[in-house]
Formats: C-alpha cells, sequence, structure tokens
C-alpha cells in the first residue's frame, strides 16, 4: 500500500485515502485490538475491570442462550466496508466459515454487535459505531455502560424502513429479550464475585 513508518517513534504513517480494511492484516507491530474507522487507526487504551467482567459476563451468558447456527465472539472484527473494519467487544454471528486462519467477518453474518463503553470511547460507542453498524444492516446493537458499578444495558433494533436503530429498551437489573434469540440475563450477577464450589 506504500505506507511509510516514522522512524523516530515507529508509529505507521497512512497512505493517501487512509488505510484499507486488508491493511489491519498487514500492518506490522500494532497493538492488539487496533480497529479501522473511516481509514484511520484506533488504538484501544487499557481496560477497567469494569469492562473486563462485563465482556466475561456477555460472552458467557450468551454462549448459553445461542442456538444452532449461530456463534458468539469476543473482540473479533468485522468487515463494514473498505475504510472500517471495527471490533465490537461482544458479537453474535452467523457460522459462516470454518477457516482456522480467518481474521474477521463480513458484517453481513453478524446478528448483534455489542460494544461496552470506556471513558475513552464514550463517542465511538454512542454514535459513530452504531451509525455504521446499522449502515452495515446489522439487525440487532447494545450498549453496555457501567453506571456506579453497575450494568445498564440500551438495547436497538434496526427499522427496516429508516436504516436507523430504534431503542426497544434500557435494561438494568434484568435484561430480558426475544430477539435476535431469547435471553434472560441477570445483569446483577456482573458484579458478583463467583467462587468455586468447594
Amino acid at each position: 500500500m506504500g505506507a511509510l513508518m516514522n522512524p523516530e517513534h515507529r508509529w505507521p504513517i497512512p497512505p493517501a485515502g487512509g488505510w484499507t480494511a486488508d491493511d489491519l492484516d498487514t500492518l506490522p507491530n500494532l497493538p492488539p485490538h487496533t480497529e479501522l474507522i473511516d481509514g484511520s487507526l484506533v488504538f484501544v487504551s487499557p481496560q477497567t475491570r469494569f469492562h473486563m467482567r462485563a465482556l466475561r459476563f456477555f460472552e458467557q451468558q450468551l454462549e448459553s442462550f445461542v442456538p444452532l447456527g449461530l456463534e458468539v465472539m469476543r473482540e473479533f472484527t468485522i468487515d463494514i466496508d473498505r475504510r472500517n473494519r471495527p471490533e465490537p467487544d461482544v458479537i453474535v454471528s452467523e457460522e459462516d466459515s470454518e477457516d482456522p486462519g480467518q481474521t474477521r467477518l463480513p458484517a453481513s453474518t453478524v446478528r448483534l454487535a455489542i460494544e461496552i463503553v470506556s471513558p475513552e470511547s464514550v463517542d465511538h460507542d454512542r454514535e459513530t459505531k452504531p451509525i455504521k453498524y446499522a449502515r452495515a444492516k446489522i439487525p440487532h446493537f447494545w450498549r453496555v455502560e457501567n453506571k456506579e458499578g453497575r450494568a445498564v444495558v440500551y438495547v436497538y433494533e434496526l427499522d427496516p424502513a429508516t436504516k436507523v436503530y430504534v431503542a426497544t429498551g434500557i435494561f438494568h437489573d434484568r435484561l430480558k429479550v426475544s430477539v435476535p434469540f431469547p435471553m434472560d440475563l441477570d445483569l446483577t450477577a456482573l458484579n458478583t464475585k463467583h467462587r468455586r464450589a468447594e
């Protein structure tokens, strides 16, 4: 792609027109979980304890409800278009490939994208990413926020007529939905310390 590295700081210098989705697989020395938004590289800051607990909670809970033909994945990039390859915290997608070398999923296979908001990702998670996910026709989007140590989940569904997300609920202690498949989650368990049974 003709990309150059700045020898003083070793930061990648973007080519004319910005990076593309394919560049994420070939650029050397990128930090883990680097995303591509509007042709720009977005690096992840160190995660909070709340973020990691929420990530583990939603991955495990969705695994217990997901029907056959769908799979739950965490921190895996999706192709929106040539200049956008975001990495939702958790996704539910169709099982479309058994390729062990696969590094991203087509957005058309994603049924649910979940973003867990961090202080530095508020604008991306509340504004930028939902617009891009809606344009990619991902039917369901959840935004998880930390309110004084407790999870609040904002649930959205794509309106096929307007092609934008419509809020279908705000959940504090319990998240019970019928789409994209029936789920009943105890959000208070996210803050419970689990101990091994003796």
